[in-house]
């Protein structure tokens, strides 16, 4: 009983890893900070904000933040309303040192980490996405009202008056 219970374990780990890397949603060879330059100015002509996941094809957790987003259809609908979205790879091949330095060294709350740039090229806020987990994937309404709270309506002071 015993290896049968390590067999499954390690048969539903491998199940794990293998659909992770069958998604490629970070390219190892883009230039991110051209990346960058080009979602700041959509963004500022599409009065929206650039959203950057950065992580890794080899990061389960930022493959199901994409698929998560995919298969939602408000939030992805919200995102693609008020949001151009860029994803930053890191790994061996590149880890976008000199982005990340730009960024004010996100990394540092492991990965996905997000980023929001306003439509001037300006980082307004970063997430650490454990604080948007539940179990073993993301809860819908906090990573709902993240976006919300970092739209363009949301930090526009005269939303307020």
């Amino acid at each position: 009983m015993k290896y049968y219970f390590l067999f499954i374990s390690l048969l539903i780990f491998t199940a794990g890893f293998i659909s992770a890397q069958e998604v490629n949603i970070y390219n190892p060879k883009a230039d991110a900070k051209e990346d960058i330059s080009v979602a700041v100015k959509r963004a500022s002509e599409g009065n929206k904000h650039v959203f950057i996941q950065i992580g890794g094809n080899w990061c389960p957790w930022c493959i199901k933040f994409h698929r998560f987003v995919e298969d939602d259809a408000e939030i992805k609908d919200f995102v693609e309303k008020n949001f151009e979205v860029i994803r930053v790879n890191y790994d061996l091949e590149n880890k976008n040192e000199d982005v990340l330095k730009d960024l004010g060294f996100p990394q540092r709350f492991g990965f996905p980490v997000f980023v929001i740039l306003d439509g001037k090229g300006q980082r307004i806020h970063t997430q650490n996405t454990a604080l948007l987990e539940k179990d073993a994937g993301y809860d819908r309404e906090k990573v709902l009202r993240f976006y919300k709270n970092w739209s363009p309506v949301a930090v526009n002071p005269d939303t307020y008056k």
